[in-house]
């Protein structure tokens, strides 16, 4: 097992299809046949708990917290301009599906950059407000896990950003 991905109990990971969890610990479990070790992550906000094999976490994309740095090129790209595709937002959609599966900060924020309700916007349809939602949620969650503040500060911090912007 290589260094980077030996978490311990404690830990704050992401994995990258469900956001923000916290390793409960390493257990063995015969599957098959085969004594596998595997993590053991708790997602609260979802009520789940997750087992990614050891030896499988990178693969599964299971990373640490992002680092100040990487969180800070997130929020700068919070504050830039929105850049809106003139594609079908179906494939739009599926765009900001992917960038927020990928787990990454900087991806998100950029969802998040683009589909901000501004003021004088037409109204946003459903399914935009929830992927606005789903990414917003996911970037406040590394957010306050990374700064050890809790959800709620961490919202209103990215809140103040966007509308700054």
């Amino acid at each position: 097992m290589r260094d980077e991905f030996a978490f311990r109990a404690g830990d704050y990971v992401v994995y990258p299809t469900h956001g923000v969890g916290k390793v409960l610990g390493v257990e063995t479990r015969e599957i098959a046949g085969q004594e596998l070790q595997l993590f053991v992550i708790s997602f609260d906000r979802d009520r789940m708990t997750l087992r990614v094999p050891v030896s499988k976490a990178s693969n599964a994309g299971l990373r640490r917290l992002s680092t100040r740095k990487v969180m800070e090129n997130a929020l700068t790209k919070l504050q830039g301009r929105a850049r809106v595709k003139r594609t079908m937002w179906s494939r739009r959609a599926q765009e900001y599906e992917a960038k927020i599966n990928s787990g990454d900060p900087v991806s998100i924020a950029e969802v998040i950059r683009d589909l901000h309700p501004n003021v004088g916007q037409p109204d946003q349809s459903f399914s935009e407000r929830q992927i606005y939602e789903a990414a917003f949620d996911r970037l406040v969650c590394e957010f306050a896990a990374l700064e050890s503040i809790d959800k709620q500060k961490a919202t209103e911090k990215l809140e103040r950003l966007l509308c700054a912007a």
